[in-house]
């Protein structure tokens, strides 16, 4: 393996499933990204919303600018989120097997999304003293991430996507999958074995692959849905009636990531999921 493993890019996604923002660096908080799903949309019992039930969450663009959140979407004026809010209606919200205390944003923000998307929903947020603990299956008692569907950290190689892309004959952004950490100068899949890395001055464990859904078939350009890559996933990373594309990450300490940090690896083991 090269030894100039690097972190080529870095995401993170405010709002649960909608656009993701490209920076080239950012604080690493207990949490994760700061703001990496700090907020979720969720519908009238408090279940989270995701582009599985509405593709066109994809069409909203999220970007930061100074002390607020801002929200675009085709043919909508531009939605102001404060960065740090405080207050609002308290709810207990789901997510998958999680039930997490959410604040609601405010009635513009909700009336915002609901007439975008054409569904009811609101806009929740995670107080910065609330505490979401990571599955105990595969992480520490002190684990903790926001919004995310289980961990703080997706991280995906350069190589692993043009791996992907040839055998599908296409050129499929990293958008796609959705990652928080691209890493380059390693072989494709390599990071299936690694078990704790270390990028820069942040120390990771990866527990777990990530098992994909629907979502990876949305275009983020237009909200249209195709076959791929679920179904070159299901023939070349399929084990145990899933599919996995990316690791799952989480961190031991807080600091900060740069593009271009070194990527070293402290320990490996056998390839996770169990594909040559």
């Amino acid at each position: 393996m090269s030894a100039a493993v690097k972190l080529s890019e870095i995401y993170l996604y405010p709002v649960k499933s909608l656009a993701g923002i490209k920076v080239n660096y950012w604080q690493v908080t207990e949490k994760g990204l700061e703001y990496d799903r700090k907020w979720m949309l969720v519908d009238q019992n408090q279940h989270f919303l995701s582009q599985r039930q509405l593709p066109k969450m994809a069409l909203i663009k999220t970007a930061i600018s100074s002390d607020q959140l801002i929200l675009t979407a085709p043919a909508m004026e531009p939605l102001a989120v404060p960065l740090r809010s405080s207050g609002g209606q308290a709810l207990e919200t789901v997510i998958w097997q999680d039930r997490c205390l959410a604040y609601r944003v405010s009635e513009i923000a909700d009336q915002w999304l609901s007439a975008f998307l054409d569904r009811q929903c609101q806009l929740v947020y995670q107080a910065q003293d609330s505490i979401r603990y990571v599955d105990p299956r595969y992480a520490r008692a002190t684990d903790q991430t926001a919004f995310s569907d289980g961990f703080p950290f997706l991280l995906i190689s350069e190589n692993s996507l043009h791996f992907l892309n040839r055998q599908m004959h296409q050129d499929f952004p990293m958008s796609r999958f959705r990652p928080n950490l691209v890493v380059s100068g390693c072989a494709s899949f390599a990071e299936d074995s690694w078990r704790t890395i270390s990028i820069g001055e942040i120390r990771f464990r990866l527990p777990k692959p990530c098992s994909r859904c629907a979502i990876t078939t949305i275009d983020p350009q237009t909200g249209l849905t195709g076959k791929e890559p679920l179904q070159t996933l299901n023939r070349i990373r399929k084990w145990n009636q899933q599919v996995f594309f990316g690791q799952n990450a989480l961190h031991d300490n807080v600091g900060r990531l740069n593009v271009g940090d070194r990527l070293s690896i402290h320990s490996t083991g056998p390839n996770q999921p169990p594909l040559a």
